[in-house]
């Protein structure tokens, strides 16, 4: 991309990083005063860290004001019903000056009073576009880069799978020389295995490397725990049975080594220290704004990562906006009185004002709580993994307490059940003030699409799960059923907010790939059940309303569409550069677009302008 310090003048600015320059002055109160461990400790995070900060100091070349602009068209896509489309961007500091033309924009520039000159000039690429930063509505920061320690993913068969336990320990010579030490690794999906049964403690010791050691494997959906004979009974004694949860056991009742939903709580492992904290959201951050993720929802903060990220949000280490959502503990005592949501701290990186509540399981592990049997195993409904009755109580209260209540439903029964504690809990109150979410919202009735719109409760929903699960879906679901899984369209149609996420580390963290999937509903090779024209093609969103599902509406979950969502002035100067215009380029081309810049407060946090 071109610069220019004015019309026909060029001009060489250096870096202007302004998080760069206040870590510096962060670093000796770090280290001071710290021993060996935590100095340790501080060296790796700094080490990570710095790697970002470097990277983008040298990579920056953005004076304190600038526009950017496209040479030919207006190819900034604001996500502004008033002014969609505009030829430039004007940043002053950290926020959005001014768009329009470039005519227009210099000239209203030099009517305030400033000079001409002062306004550096980047030209996009001709192929390029501006889009607002892009949001993620349900993730999962930390928990993503622990599965980079150890992915499983790409296991194809249970053997597959074990082997790669195997390589991982031969690997890694602290764990192979110490059988004590626990593996642990997340991404298996026995959904996708020639035999699609659950794995076993057993499977794990046919393996010499990896037999007497304490192993713990989480399933894809992060629904599912596969652990080794070692790691068992280092967690026993167990109970009978499990409430919200299954110890998956033999014919003669002897638990097989998988534990599905809150039975994962039983099994005993070490806590992550500091320095694991620290080098999976490291790993986490820089694939994040590599992917131009500008904020990230992250669905999940229990007490460890919460306090985790207010460290790094004290000390001015967030180079991504994090939403959070604070865990409900049924076993805990309740907290909505008692503890203040947190609000733009570390200058606006921080925000938890939410409580993330489990309804049920998943529809890949069958825990989903439906109203009639699985198709595929007649058996069971699935289950709830919390007493409605529990939802009934402590729903209002944390309403009342201003917290936003974020609630997990995957099945038809328990999405029903949650809309019927909202329904009660709304009645008379101000819904955009309180801004409920249903999480995933797979499955529904078409009575309960209806609801959710006419309650105001926003759909976070996640396009990538649906072209995962659409090969197994009707199997499980039935050929009726399945015509509410997934019903993106018909949600919209019926007045819901939509916000988009990936759910990280189940799905691909590329926006894109969400992005893809919601306007297509194709695998990445272009292939469904359907046939080429899509899983359920009546389904699909518009370009533009998948991206304001991860932009603007993001924003409105999150309570912050009044900074960040949409390219206008007084605005946050959070921005995305894109090398192809995926608003209107074929849509099988839509997933080879890169990334070309990721910028955040009018700072390039990725790439180049």
């Amino acid at each position: 991309m071109r610069k220019r310090q004015g019309p026909g003048e060029f001009a060489d600015t250096g870096p202007q990083n302004v998080l760069a320059q206040r870590n510096v002055s962060v670093l000796p109160s770090v280290l001071s005063g710290l021993g060996f461990s935590r100095l340790v400790t501080a060296i790796l995070f700094l080490a990570g860290f710095g790697a970002w900060l470097i990277s983008s100091e040298e990579t920056s070349s953005l004076s304190h004001s600038y526009a950017l602009c496209s040479s030919s068209g207006a190819r900034v896509y604001t996500v502004d019903h008033v002014v969609p489309n505009v030829q430039c961007l004007v940043v002053e500091g950290s926020l959005i000056f001014d768009t329009g033309s470039l005519e227009d924009v210099m000239a209203r520039w030099v009517a305030s009073g400033r000079l001409r000159s002062s306004l550096q000039i980047h030209y996009l690429d001709k192929s390029s576009i501006v889009v607002p930063g892009l949001s993620d509505s349900h993730a999962h920061i930390l928990e993503y880069g622990a599965t980079r320690e150890l992915p499983l993913g790409g296991g194809k068969t249970l053997e597959d799978t074990v082997a790669l336990v195997r390589q991982y320990i031969l690997d890694n010579n602290d764990i192979l020389n110490d059988s004590s030490k626990f593996v642990e690794g997340w991404g298996w999906d026995h959904t996708s295995w020639p035999a699609e049964e659950w794995p076993t403690s057993d499977a794990l010791e046919m393996d010499p490397i990896v037999r007497g050691r304490p192993v713990v494997l989480q399933s894809k959906d992060s629904h599912a725990m596969w652990i080794s004979k070692k790691a068992l009974a280092l967690s026993s004694p167990l109970p009978s049975e499990v409430e919200g949860g299954v110890i998956v056991k033999d014919s003669f009742g002897n638990p097989t080594g998988v534990f599905l939903d809150n039975a994962q709580n039983l099994v005993k492992r070490p806590a992550p220290t500091e320095q694991n904290l620290l080098r999976r959201f490291n790993t986490a951050v820089t694939d994040a704004l590599s992917c131009g993720l500008t904020s990230i929802h992250d669905a999940g903060f229990d007490p460890v990562s919460l306090e985790f990220f207010k460290r790094q949000a004290a000390a001015g280490n967030l180079p991504v906006r994090i939403y959070g959502m604070r865990y409900f503990e049924e076993s805990s005592p309740y907290w909505g009185n008692l503890s203040k949501p947190i609000i733009n701290a570390g200058n606006g990186r921080l925000n938890a004002r939410s409580v993330k509540i489990f309804a049920d399981g998943a529809l890949r592990s069958g825990g989903a709580a439906l109203h009639e049997p699985y198709c595929d195993n007649p058996h069971t409904k699935g289950f709830m993994r919390l007493d409605p009755k529990v939802l009934t109580d402590v729903i209002p209260k944390y309403l009342r307490d201003g917290w936003q209540v974020n609630v997990h439903a995957i099945g038809d029964y328990a999405n029903g059940v949650v809309l019927d504690t909202f329904e009660k809990a709304l009645k008379d109150v101000n819904v955009t003030a309180l801004r409920p979410r249903l999480e995933h919202a797979q499955i529904l009735t078409k009575t309960d699409m209806e609801r959710v719109g006419k309650l105001g409760v926003i759909a976070s929903i996640q396009p990538t799960h649906a072209i995962s699960d659409m090969w197994f879906a009707e199997d499980r679901l039935g050929a009726e059923r399945v015509k509410g899984l997934y019903a993106f369209r018909s949600l919209l149609d019926h007045g819901s907010r939509l916000a988009l996420g990936s759910d990280f580390p189940v799905e691909d963290m590329n926006p894109l790939s969400g992005f893809y999937a919601a306007i297509a509903r194709l695998s990445p090779e272009g292939e469904s059940p359907s046939g080429p024209s899509g899983w359920f093609p009546e389904q699909r969103l518009t370009r533009m309303e998948a991206l304001r599902g991860m932009t603007i509406d993001a924003a409105y979950a999150s309570f912050t569409e009044g900074d960040l969502g949409s390219l206008v002035p007084g605005k946050r100067a959070d921005y995305v550069v894109l090398s192809q215009d995926i608003m209107t380029i074929p849509v099988d081309q839509i997933l080879n677009t890169k990334v070309q810049a990721t910028v955040i407060d009018g700072r390039l946090a990725f790439g180049q302008v």
